[in-house]
């Protein structure tokens, strides 16, 4: 069927959770009420990216981007733009004036400087259409492989790309896949780690609700390469639209013949199950993933041997995360060359970055490697709100460091970031404005850990805690000389007697911020001070006599009736009483109330 106007509205998590099915109802309630639902297409898609703005649709073939759209635009989506011919300015992203409305959002710093190759078919077609992937050419690269190349082939191209994988650590993919293939055993396996459960991260997620096939495409060229015939992917249970997507993409391949027996004639076998986490962020880490999928508390086992030689079942295994896998079909159908001519000179191609916390653009952003912070946080990102000053940037999620400002023009790569002490991990990037306390923001990281530590080794479990509990006494003021040491020695233990990467990275977000912010720190523990006043303990709130007008304002909203004062008078606040909430100094229209 031939229709005038598709409309493209994005699905993701984000999207769906502001009503997007119901925008969805909606417009087809209209268009049929207006006798033209067999002249437009309604396409339901993964994340665009912009998550702040949305939900977002799109409609073609104008090319018009609508941004926070509600159920109570679509009568005037429909009708001026479906049926009229009119552009709904007000929701229009970008440019309202311009011309041509296809270009409108194209000033928009967010999309400008990104380069989409994991993302390529996200927010572009339908994840629930396995048509819709092979239109833009699926499946042609597992193709090419199975029928043009060797699986000697196969992995010389993926390690000539020089692909690291985009879970954390940044091992070359090609050597992993390499190891596997050299091993002889009458069983291996593909696994994917769609695990994700740094905070604020959601790059696997939303490529896995936006193109499943991708993955799956790229599961069954590994297990080509390598000589497996049963793949794994390792999901969270709380991504259940994922979850749900992948299932009908598997369903889908395996009525294409594109997973199961015999794959496009060869004979290849390849096929895939899911196996859903409970949420464990050690399950993250491979050998823990892979002693959860065989029924098994998740906890890591020693190295070597690696998962190469014995993985799943003791058989050779490899596994890479979902955004690793997304770029494989790529690689094999454009070339090596196309994609190491992307990125630096040891960190080659995109990387998508999850960016949330203190920045006006949130949302998901795939950029060439080497791009830099400044261009990311103020190009992209769009800076920081209410015109405050930059302060840190966390990347890699607990296991990663906080970058300061005077480091915003280091290009982005494995190598920068390490020295930097951080790591890219798996693409989660929170940023923090002037507000931030850098030793809470340890703290915060370091508590995440600790509850989620499996307890198998001493130096996770017991040191962990230890840090912990230093860190929570100084925040609370009760900071004493020589915990600062205390800590740093600790995290160094650490990091060299864990067993997993959990524990090894643990200490980084305490040994970057004591690195880049030393002086809070010793704020803390020596003067009893929060130069940021986060840190309740250490909280005082007062009212500036000079400013205060008497109003009552501050007293009435006071939840605890620890203000007092004479109308037109200033007021004054009971520092035995004040619970340091803040909302007298929010409520106060002539700022005269300050913390201290």
């Amino acid at each position: 069927m031939i229709y005038r106007s598709h409309i493209l509205i994005c699905n993701g998590t984000g999207c769906v959770s502001s009503k997007a099915p119901a925008i969805m109802e909606k417009l087809q309630e209209l268009l049929a009420a207006n006798g033209i639902e067999k002249e437009v297409k309604i396409v339901k898609t993964g994340c665009f990216g912009l998550c702040e703005k949305g939900p977002i649709l799109v409609i073609y073939p104008e090319g018009a981007t609508y941004c926070r759209v509600s159920v109570d635009d679509v009568e005037e989506i429909v009708n001026e733009h479906l049926i009229k011919g009119r552009i709904v300015k007000r929701l229009l992203l970008g440019d309202p004036n311009v011309e041509d409305v296809s270009k409108s959002r194209d000033n928009v710093g967010f999309f400008a400087k990104q380069v989409r190759v994991a993302l390529r078919n996200c927010g572009v077609i339908n994840p629930e259409n396995i048509e819709e992937y092979i239109a833009r050419d699926g499946y042609a690269a597992l193709a090419k492989a199975v029928t043009e190349m060797t699986p000697a082939e196969v992995i010389a191209e993926v390690k000539k790309s020089d692909i690291r994988g985009r879970g954390g650590a940044g091992f070359p993919t090609g050597m992993k896949w390499q190891f596997a293939a050299q091993q002889v055993s009458d069983q291996k396996y593909v696994c994917c780690n769609a695990d994700e459960g740094d905070p604020g991260a959601f790059m696997d997620r939303s490529i896995l609700e936006g193109d499943p096939h991708s993955v799956l495409e790229a599961m069954a060229i590994a297990g080509y390469a390598i000589g497996a015939n049963q793949g794994y992917i390792y999901v969270r249970a709380e991504y259940p639209i994922a979850v749900q997507r992948l299932n009908i993409a598997i369903k889908q391949a395996r009525e294409y013949g594109l997973l199961g027996k015999n794959i496009f004639g060869t004979d290849f076998n390849f096929d895939i199950e899911i196996r859903l986490g409970a949420g464990a962020f050690v399950c993250g880490e491979e050998t823990a993933l892979m002693t959860s999928i065989e029924g098994k508390r998740g906890e890591p086992r020693t190295r070597p041997p690696f998962p190469a030689v014995k993985g799943l079942w003791e058989k050779p295994t490899i596994l890479n995360n979902v955004e690793t896998y997304a770029n494989i079909p790529m690689i094999i159908l454009k070339g090596a060359d196309w994609f190491s001519s992307i990125g630096t000179e040891k960190s080659k191609g995109t990387k998508v970055f999850a960016i949330g916390g203190k920045i006006n653009n949130t949302g998901l952003v795939e950029i060439p490697m080497g791009t830099t912070l400044r261009e990311v946080i103020y190009d992209i990102g769009g800076g920081i709100p209410n015109g405050k000053k930059f302060k840190a940037a966390q990347t890699g999620g607990p296991s990663g460091g906080c970058i300061p400002a005077s480091h915003l023009d280091t290009p982005i790569d494995y190598d920068n970031l390490i020295a930097l002490g951080s790591m890219m991990g798996s693409g989660g990037l929170i940023v923090m404005d002037e507000d931030t306390c850098m030793v809470d923001i340890a703290k915060f990281f370091l508590e995440f850990t600790v509850d989620e530590s499996c307890g198998k080794c001493p130096p996770c479990r017991v040191g962990t805690k230890r840090m912990y509990e230093i860190l929570d006494r100084i925040t609370q003021g009760k900071g004493e000389e020589g915990d600062i040491e205390k800590l740093e020695i600790l995290a160094e233990s650490i990091k060299q007697g864990a067993l997993c990467g959990l524990g090894q990275t643990a200490p980084n977000p305490i040994l970057s911020t004591l690195r880049y912010f030393r002086d809070e720190y010793e704020a803390h523990v020596k003067e009893k001070k929060c130069p940021a006043g986060v840190c309740k303990a250490m909280l005082n709130f007062e009212i500036i006599a000079d400013k205060c007008k008497g109003c009552s304002l501050c007293a009435k909203k006071c939840p605890v009736g620890a203000i007092s004062g004479e109308i037109k008078k200033p007021f004054v606040i009971s520092k035995e009483k004040c619970i340091k909430c803040g909302v007298c100094m929010e409520s106060c229209k002539f700022a005269a109330i300050v913390k201290k």
